[in-house]
């Protein structure tokens, strides 16, 4: 390596060895990687070289800058763990038995109404499972009857990752795991698939008053013999009677879903406007809350569940705007804004 490139090297070893804030480590890496950097200058003196002193020259800077970059990269995960450990650290001792303290925070709304809604399922025998955010293109799409290049895609705009999977758009994402969990004791012992999975899920939206990009849904399938769309209204109207406590008006229309068929969309009167028309709304007196249908045979095939001998039924409850009817609030975007003056007014006995 040459005396130049040497030199610098030993430079930048002994700086970043005095490094002790993040900061201060950018701009190390700006002044040896940045534009205007030290070994940028170097590549820059070149011009005056013979081509075969350019090609010697080259290949040490580049080694040189790829030594850089990597202690950089390493010196960058080693300052993030100290500053963890010291908040860590700082945290003091936490005394788990505690009393709670309410006046120190509040659940949110959303987690009221998930709550509320799990004990209510539950007590009618449904299970309650969870699922990851993070999903592949087969889970979200193919296993629900949406192969790729499929219209019914553009109904729902994905956050795609750099490696193929997905920001879930919907909880039916986790449909073909609850099927191949529970097959074996649908099929062998005559027990009816009943399961709920609550969820956050992500899609690319303009906001408003009644769209947020992060919104938060509970998936709920049943599958068995002979059930029928009697079955679907039923529950749902059970849950939506204990939720609010009074009886609520609600209506199906006619709605396309890929993964069910017949698909409907159940809609309850606006309990805000109470039906005379509002943002919330969209002025119309209704509020879509819960897609919902019988399970396609396909999607039940590709759980493994013969659609010859079983059907079933699924629906799409939206918790956020279940929020908002249960507790008056106008703007979805109040849900997700962290304020502290709209959400410390929620607390476990409301």
């Amino acid at each position: 390596m040459s005396e130049r490139a040497e030199s610098i090297r030993q430079e930048f070893q002994q700086k970043l060895g005095e490094v002790k804030e993040a900061l201060e480590l950018e701009k190390i890496r700006v002044e040896y990687l940045g534009k205007k950097g030290h070994i940028t200058g170097l590549l820059k003196s070149m011009k005056d070289f013979t081509a075969e002193e350019k090609k010697n020259f080259g290949r040490q800077v580049n080694l040189l800058k790829a030594e850089v970059a990597d202690a950089i990269a390493k010196k960058t995960v080693e300052l993030k763990e100290l500053e963890l450990e010291k908040e860590i650290n700082s945290m003091g001792e936490f005394d788990v038995s505690a009393p709670l303290d309410l006046s120190r925070g509040s659940y949110h709304p959303i987690t009221l109404v998930q709550r509320q809604c799990e004990n209510v399922f539950k007590s009618m025998g449904f299970a309650v499972e969870d699922y990851s955010e993070i999903v592949t293109d087969y889970e979200c799409f193919e296993s629900l009857n949406i192969p790729k290049h499929h219209p019914a895609r553009d109904m729902q705009d994905t956050y795609y990752l750099e490696n193929g999977q997905l920001l879930k758009t919907q909880t039916s994402a986790a449909q073909n795991a609850i099927y191949k969990k529970y097959r074996d004791a649908l099929v062998n012992d005559g027990i009816p698939i009943k399961a709920i999975f609550p969820g956050r899920c992500f899609r690319n939206e303009a906001t408003d008053a009644c769209h947020e990009n992060t919104f938060f849904q509970m998936e709920g399938v049943m599958v068995g013999e002979d059930i029928s769309i009697s079955n679907l209204i039923f529950f749902m109207k059970t849950m939506l009677s204990e939720v609010f406590q009074r009886d609520i008006k609600v209506r199906l229309r006619p709605g396309f879903f890929p993964f069910v068929e017949p698909g409907f969309e159940l809609d309850i009167n606006c309990l805000i406007c109470g039906g005379e028309g509002c943002p919330s709304c969209k002025h119309s007196g209704w509020l879509e809350l819960c897609p919902c249908g019988m399970i396609h045979p396909e999607v039940l095939k590709a759980g493994g569940i013969d659609p010859e001998k079983y059907t079933g039924f699924a629906f799409g409850l939206g918790m956020t705007r279940l929020a908002m009817m249960k507790y008056g609030i106008k703007d979805i975007r109040d849900l997700n804004s962290g304020s502290l003056r709209s959400l410390s007014q929620f607390t476990d006995d409301k």
